[in-house]
């Protein structure tokens, strides 16, 4: 898993740790962000450096390698530039792509040009796309859908942008 680190246990890497642990499966990491967040809110970020981020990855893909690959929050264009071409040199071929844009406090993890990094450099390689509501409308440019067929429009909307798969989440 590529992500930040929730300081608070309820997301992050931490969060993607737990979810391996529970499905029998050995995860390994690479931290892009450090976070300072409770149940109450996002205090504070700090981004680590893109080449450590570069480093933690080719560490672990290297000597260890990786069936799959998770993506999380990705703060910046830089960010998420070094991921994807990271990913690319190692031939990861299963790429979950979890567009961690606003925390579910509401704050905001990525700004405009995030987004649009995400957009033209990861989600055209995405397995699997997995944006909450509010993060499906961010990506697509328009209010976070409410209702059933919103939702259907906007996976559908998802999918033009070159995922093989959508799973649009409730929260």
């Amino acid at each position: 898993t590529v992500a930040g680190s929730d300081s608070g246990g309820g997301a992050g890497i931490q969060a993607d740790l737990k979810a391996c642990e529970a499905l029998g499966v050995f995860g390994t990491t690479a931290l892009v962000a450090l976070t300072a967040q409770n149940t109450l809110g996002v205090h504070a970020v700090h981004p680590v450096p893109a080449a450590f981020v570069r480093a933690q990855i080719d560490a672990v893909l290297g000597d260890m390698g990786a069936h799959a690959v998770k993506t999380g929050m990705l703060p910046s264009e830089e960010a998420i530039a070094t991921v994807a071409e990271a990913l690319d040199e190692h031939a990861v071929a299963i790429r979950v792509i979890d567009p961690v844009i606003v925390a579910a406090s509401g704050d905001v993890l990525a700004g405009p040009a995030a987004v649009a990094a995400l957009k033209r450099l990861l989600l055209p390689t995405a397995t699997v796309l997995t944006p909450n509501m509010p993060e499906a409308g961010a990506l697509l440019g328009v209010a976070a859908p409410t209702s059933v067929e919103e939702m259907r429009a906007a996976a559908a909307a998802l999918l033009d942008l070159g995922p093989q798969a959508v799973l649009l989440k409730g929260g």
